[in-house]
């Protein structure tokens, strides 16, 4: 079973560690996995061995809080905001006048109080923006020790406190000056809260486009109960109610009409901005908007089985992945804290034991970098150790991925492609090879006739006797043919005397003479003579289909499954980008190629079996090659599982796109270049993100270590090293 959790309280990636340890070491849980960015755990779980109470107490007892509702909607994440801006706005209220006190006493030597009065009012304000705005931070701390755990706020704790202890430690030991540290509790905190608060405003806007795909679907629907309307909420709907649908309403549930005909946009499924007809008999997406028009409609998928709950699965799921690059990240994660505690300690004491060198090496270190030279003594080993705890920041570790994941998932489903993992991500940036299936991906999927060549009589004429003979036929050929009389608003003939032989052909008698339409071979089976019709390019790959009288041959049908218009395009702009482009097909030899060639691919696979298909991606991947396979029918999922990415067009079959691990939503082959360059530039960010959250510890610590950073700078550079994470992964949005 699968449980996804909504968790408040979590600030690190400390935190979510500890979550997802908690939980993973329940017995019957298999997975878990916790998103700091979504603040979400998803779990998979047996329920015969553990209860979703167990999990949920797992989490509280670590001092975290199970939100009631997964998704934070958009009031709720404003209000959050609301929350952290007044926390920030209240604590730079204290610590500005703090600063009032300590400017005077940093650069002129001055003070606005007499000496005692002037540090423990300092000490005072420090005290109070601990206890109010920063409450939450000392608490989660708490919460955190006594589950025998380390987030950030024990570090950001024993940052301020200690810093908070010097003055009245100063009133024993002289050498400490209580100005110094006084007010650099409120100033930390300010500084923390906000990072905190630009952090919030960052991550809700990396959430936003999942968030607009939740509030997409309606609330209530108007079901038709005994011939009456009947306000029913949304999810206690069930499949097979008739719900009734009214102009400017959206379409509650996935449903096929059974009564009027309507307008719909459909933009959130396709993409096309221009609205749909729909009429009975038609399927009906849930979440779409009537335009125009009434209809009634019997529900066929409800709650998580609809289309707009698979499209929020999909991308869920993709934002709880980890890229494999991740791994080291969360390793160091787990121990960061810890460790850190350690080395705060290792500071305290080499700066008592070894001033001389730590004050060298500082000295060393502020040759190239302008930054102020450390204070002496305890004081020096202070600041040096508050300045260590402060400066560390596992947080920026923990929101390098999932934040990049989550901007980059959004942009997808906004366009129509849906990425299943993260992995998938790291993988394709290797992809050299694109085989493309052809029935569905590069044509239509679909008959159709390109044209008729009359060798006796008119084109009219011989598509109403074609018509007769296939309106009783379930053939494609059939399809193709009526489709093709409908436009022209052709009507079929009464037939008689119907016969079918499958594989060759079909016969009747239209007003009392004996009509057949099939295959060369059938016409020379039926003694008949075809001509010789002189070759056309444009049809090389068209089939071609006869009909004729009891005495001569009619005409010919050309019919063929029709290349996308935007397929050449396509192939030109993946040639462009160095990849080796591959047509694989059932049809013989000179019709793939046909059809390749109009397409522009000049290698091509045919006459390959459904049940071969996954060797052929074997073959490639033997021969060193990363291949990306894109197909949309059920004999496609083994291939595409084979490759090394599949890509799945979505208006294909539902076993094809649980195989792939990139969805096309509308089938629009103008949006694979966009997947490629999406899948790169998502992989891109999160590689830069990572590099920035290493690079910023290994150089931040042994600065604040060495002390030539005073905690104030140090706390600075801390909460802005989550904020650039963030914020860079945002930007990924300016490339789509």
């Amino acid at each position: 079973m699968q449980l996804q959790i909504g968790i408040d309280g979590m600030h690190c990636a400390s935190c979510s560690a500890n979550v997802e340890k908690s939980v993973s070491a329940l017995p019957g849980v298999s997975k878990a996995h916790v998103n700091l960015a979504l603040e979400e755990a998803m779990v998979e779980f047996d329920e015969r061995k553990v209860d979703e109470d167990k999990i949920y107490k797992s989490i509280t007892a670590l001092g975290f809080k199970v939100r009631e509702s997964l998704h934070l909607g958009e009031d709720e994440q404003i209000a959050k905001m609301h929350i952290a801006r007044r926390h920030m706005t209240f604590s730079w209220i204290i610590t500005g006048i703090v600063m009032v006190l300590m400017i005077p006493h940093m650069f002129f030597a001055a003070r606005i109080f007499p000496y005692q009065i002037d540090a423990w009012l300092m000490f005072t304000l420090s005290l109070v923006a601990m206890i109010f705005p920063a409450r939450e931070v000392y608490t989660s701390a708490w919460s955190s020790l006594i589950s025998r755990t380390a987030n950030m706020e024990v570090l950001i704790a024993m940052g301020t406190i200690a810093s908070m202890l010097v003055t009245p430690l100063s009133l024993v030991v002289k050498e400490i000056s209580a100005h110094e540290f006084a007010g650099i509790a409120a100033m930390i905190i300010s500084f923390y809260l906000t990072g905190r608060y630009l952090e919030s405003k960052a991550r809700g806007k990396a959430s936003e486009a999942l968030r607009k795909l939740v509030s997409l679907g309606a609330k209530t629907a108007l079901l038709l109960v005994d011939g009456e309307e009947v306000e029913t909420p949304i999810h206690k709907i069930k499949s097979g109610d008739v719900f009734i649908v009214k102009p400017g309403a959206k379409v509650p549930t996935d449903g096929v009409i059974v009564s009027g005909t309507s307008s719909l946009d459909e933009s959130i499924a396709t993409g096309e901005s221009m609205p749909v007809t729909r009429s009975e008999g038609d399927s009906v997406l849930g979440a779409t908007i009537n335009l125009e028009g009434y209809f009634q409609a019997k529900a066929t998928k409800v709650g998580s089985e609809t289309f707009l709950a698979q499209v929020i699965k999909m991308v869920r799921e993709a934002q709880h992945s980890k890229v494999p690059i991740q791994l080291l990240a969360d390793k160091i994660t787990a121990i960061f804290v810890p460790v850190i505690i350690v080395l705060a300690a290792l500071v305290f004491f080499s700066w008592l034991i070894f001033p001389g060198f730590m004050a060298s090496v500082a000295a060393f270190i502020t040759t190239f970098i302008p930054l102020s030279l450390p204070a002496e003594g305890l004081a020096a080993a202070l600041m040096a150790t508050i300045a260590t705890l402060v400066i560390a920041c596992p947080c920026a570790l923990g929101l390098a991925t999932p934040t990049a994941l989550m901007v980059g998932s959004g942009i997808g489903a906004t366009n129509g492609i849906l990425i299943r993992s993260g992995e998938a991500l790291q993988r394709m940036k290797d992809v050299d090879t694109v085989l493309f299936d052809k029935t569905g991906t590069l044509t239509h999927g679909k008959p159709k006739l390109l044209k008729i060549k009359s060798l006796k009589g008119t084109d009219d004429g011989n598509l109403s006797l074609a018509l007769s003979l296939e309106s009783s036929s379930e053939h494609p050929l059939a399809l193709a043919i009526k489709n093709a009389a409908q436009v022209s608003a052709i009507k079929a003939l009464p037939t008689q005397d119907f016969l079918s032989s499958a594989g060759r052909g079909i016969s009747a008698k239209i007003e009392g003479k004996e009509y057949m339409m099939g295959s060369l071979n059938w016409m020379g089976e039926m003694g008949l003579t075809v001509p010789d019709i002189p070759a056309d390019q444009e049809l090389a790959y068209a089939s071609k289909v006869y009909l004729a009288d009891s005495a001569e041959v009619l005409a010919a049908f050309y019919v063929a499954d029709t290349i996308k218009d935007e397929a050449s395009e396509i192939v030109q702009v993946l040639h462009k980008q160095g990849l080796k482009l591959i047509m694989m097909s059932g049809d013989n030899q000179e019709t793939a190629e046909a059809i390749a060639k109009s397409c522009g691919i000049s290698e091509v696979m045919a006459s390959v079996l459904p049940a071969d298909k996954a060797q052929k991606v074997k073959d490639l991947q033997a021969e060193g090659r990363v291949v990306a396979m894109i197909g949309d029918g059920i004999n496609d999922a083994p291939a595409l599982k084979q490759a090394d990415i599949g890509i799945a067009m979505g208006m294909g079959t539902d076993i094809a796109i649980e195989a792939s691990d990139i969805t096309i939503l509308r089938g629009d082959l103008r949006l694979i270049p966009l997947a490629l360059r999406l899948s790169k530039l998502t992989f891109a960010k999160i590689r830069q993100n990572l590099f920035w959250a290493f690079f910023y510890n290994l150089v931040a610590i042994p600065l604040a270590a060495f002390g030539v950073l005073h905690p104030v700078i140090a706390e600075m550079a801390m909460a802005l090293s989550s904020v650039t994470v963030v914020t860079n992964a945002n930007l990924l949005k300016r490339k789509f």
